[in-house]
């Protein structure tokens, strides 16, 4: 079982350049795999986290409702905004700069194979990196992500997740608002709840802007803790 995990960070960057390079190393896992059971070769697997920024974009997962978008194209267009139908799970939701997006593209194999037990390491690994900004962040039953205030009229998103998995194997994952323009969000349901406020890091902290670099590096120590694994940085490839 490997648990090494290739720490890339592509900064920012397109969100279909990046889907497609997500969808190359998760492809690559699934060859693997494939041949070892075909072959029984024992070939080891690899594992990979990708950071990023996005320019602005809005993404539907394929249980979503295109009603959720408030937008048509020509209002996208003036907002500076692009728009995908992709493949995880989940409704829609909004990417852009001031926002830590984090895909883990891992072999489950390699860990354990249970992918509700992997949604809530992700969400844990949240809720402790909030926690170190003295914030009580908490799941919220039947809703996906990260919360603060569950139970209250006040309860607003603070981080959304969504991901995709086949034969063990993941891809796509969670997008933590940091230092977000939250006036996107008013272009959407977010991940078709409605009546929910979304927030930011920034504003809950009083700030005009937080270390990215900081909360990142608090992001892998959860993430390192939690999941058991040891990282090797790489420059991005792409």
């Amino acid at each position: 079982m490997n648990k090494k995990v290739v720490l890339e960070d592509l900064g920012l960057k397109d969100y279909k350049d990046t889907w497609d390079y997500q969808e190359s190393l998760f492809k690559n896992i699934l060859d693997l795999k494939i041949k070892n059971r075909r072959e029984g070769t024992q070939l080891e697997t690899p594992n990979y986290f990708l950071f990023v920024e996005h320019p602005h974009v809005y993404t539907l997962g394929k249980s979503g409702d295109m009603a959720n978008l408030l937008l048509n194209e020509n209002q996208l267009q003036e907002k500076g905004a692009t728009f995908y139908k992709i493949n995880r799970g989940g409704d829609i939701t909004y990417h852009g700069p001031g926002q830590i997006v984090g895909y883990p593209i891992l072999d489950l194999d390699n860990f354990f194979t249970d992918i509700h037990k992997y949604l809530r390491f992700l969400e844990e690994v949240i809720i402790l990196t909030l926690a170190d900004y003295g914030l009580k962040a908490e799941r919220s039953e039947g809703e996906t992500g990260v919360w603060l205030d569950v139970g209250t009229p006040f309860a607003r998103k603070i981080c959304a997740m969504g991901v995709r998995a086949s034969r063990w194997v993941t891809m796509h994952g969670f997008a933590l608002n940091v230092n977000a323009d939250l006036g996107y969000f008013d272009n959407i349901v977010p991940c078709g709840i409605k009546g929910k406020a979304v927030t930011s890091l920034n504003v809950e902290l009083g700030k005009t802007e937080i270390s990215m670099r900081e909360v990142q590096e608090k992001i892998l120590t959860h993430f390192k803790e939690r999941f058991e694994v040891e990282f090797i940085k790489q420059k991005a490839r792409v």
